[in-house]
């Protein structure tokens, strides 16, 4: 019987985490990580919680617990990065269920733990992430807007089309305007470090920032640093060819990883899966000036999605000569490339069109949920009541008409219509 219970908390816990538009896939591997991170108690705890932010006494009355209680067992979960705890402007503490990526998953390989085994959890997240691939596709290939965005190289670009990038689009900009910045280390790098495959780059350099980052300084998951040490860490990964990859919204980004090519699961499924474009890239390209480029192959050693590649540069008097050709279609953007050639052969240039980056994490969310069919998780979000899972059944068979899925799909409703009630919405929150 007991046996039974585990299971069935521990999938009650996948389909609640699969409500979200970011879920993860149920497989055999996922209910050992599970395991691992979540008591029995605590799975069935959490299949309960909303997936909007909750207070302490929601979180009482879903468990028909004291708020005592119910504190005790939050206050537990955000400490081991299972759960954000959020400070709201009025002084009342707020709680959230972040995604298993970018979420408790890397939260709990971002500092040396006694508490559980993570050369285990290594293994288990490996096997799930790089062999299963059912994760790493529903994270980054399903939908049109998918979980994180490049940020250009700064250094990389000239005084010219400086002029063009937007604010949002700098990681320093971000670093500056953050209200809490914070730094832990790499998931992807210890994980494979756990696997014997981590590469050299630095290992204490994955950047948090804001509620989120506040709540891991909190709970010594994560370290505060300030607007300069930052910006060197931040210097630090140019130096080491490692391309930014942070959330994917213009106002209050949550966190910046500092990837590189080998060990990051962002970059991996760039290459794995770069037809379906699983990362936003910047809205540069990098130009080629064939006269110049000599073949040296820099270009090719440090681009982290193979988008660079040596050809014949097709030169009667020289035969043997090479050349750099970028496959546009998978290049990022980020501008490695460009401050690793020594004879400036690459430059930047601006995109035909540009990529559209959702204004927040609200907007983000439910535009990815319309693209996944998962919208009505998000209205009728308390599923521990009967009416909202009515409703949310519902609701799920009317978006799937075709007409109604055709109209939600226009850009136009994802973004500017999503984009003006948003806004609309945070600015009545401010005023109330």
């Amino acid at each position: 019987m007991a046996h039974l219970t585990v299971r069935s908390g521990y999938k009650k816990l996948t389909e609640r985490l699969n409500r979200f538009p970011q879920g993860a896939p149920p497989s055999k591997l996922l209910y050992q990580i599970l395991q691992m991170l979540f008591s029995e108690q605590e799975a069935q705890y959490v299949s309960l919680l909303p997936i909007k932010p909750f207070g302490v006494k929601t979180a009482a009355k879903l468990w028909k617990l004291s708020q005592a209680e119910a504190q005790t067992i939050l206050d537990n979960l955000a400490s081991r990065g299972i759960l954000v705890d959020l400070e709201m402007p009025d002084g009342h503490q707020s709680y959230s269920l972040p995604p298993p990526m970018a979420g408790f998953f890397e939260f709990s390989m971002m500092r040396l733990r006694t508490d559980i085994d993570q050369h285990l959890l290594a293994e288990l997240f490996y096997q799930y992430l790089n062999v299963e691939e059912d994760f790493i596709k529903a994270l980054f290939t399903h939908g049109e807007t998918q979980l994180g965005r490049t940020f250009v190289n700064e250094a990389a670009l000239t005084p010219e089309n400086s002029l063009h990038v937007l604010d949002y689009e700098r990681a320093s900009e971000v670093i500056r305007t953050a209200s809490h910045r914070a730094v832990g280390m790499c998931y992807c790098r210890h994980k494979m470090e756990h696997k014997g495959q981590a590469c050299d780059a630095p290992m204490n350099i994955c950047m948090t920032f804001n509620a989120t980052g506040a709540s891991l300084i909190k709970h010594g998951i994560a370290r505060e640093v300030d607007v300069p040490e930052c910006l060197d860490l931040l210097e630090q990964a140019y130096d080491h060819n490692l391309v930014q990859f942070g959330e994917n919204v213009r106002e209050g980004v949550n966190f910046i990883c500092n990837c590189c090519g080998c060990c990051c699961e962002a970059m991996i499924a760039q290459r794995r899966f770069s037809v379906l474009h699983p990362v936003h890239t910047t809205n540069f390209l990098p130009e080629i000036d064939k006269d110049v480029c000599n073949g040296c192959g820099k270009c090719v050693t440090v681009c982290p999605v193979e988008a660079m590649t040596l050809v014949s540069a097709n030169d009667p008097h020289r035969p043997k000569r090479k050349t750099a050709r970028l496959n546009a279609d998978i290049c990022l953007g980020c501008g490695v490339c460009v401050r690793q050639c020594t004879r400036e052969a690459l430059q930047l240039k601006e995109r035909e069109q540009r990529v559209i980056t959702p204004l927040n994490g609200a907007h983000k969310a439910v535009v990815m949920a319309i693209e996944r069919g998962k919208l009505q998780h998000l209205i009728f979000d308390n599923q521990a009541q009967w009416n909202h899972r009515a409703m949310a059944a519902i609701l799920g068979v009317i978006l799937k008409l075709p007409p109604v899925k055709q109209i939600l799909a226009t850009q136009q409703v994802k973004s500017r219509y999503l984009e003006y009630l948003v806004s609309k919405m945070s600015e009545n929150a401010r005023h109330e």
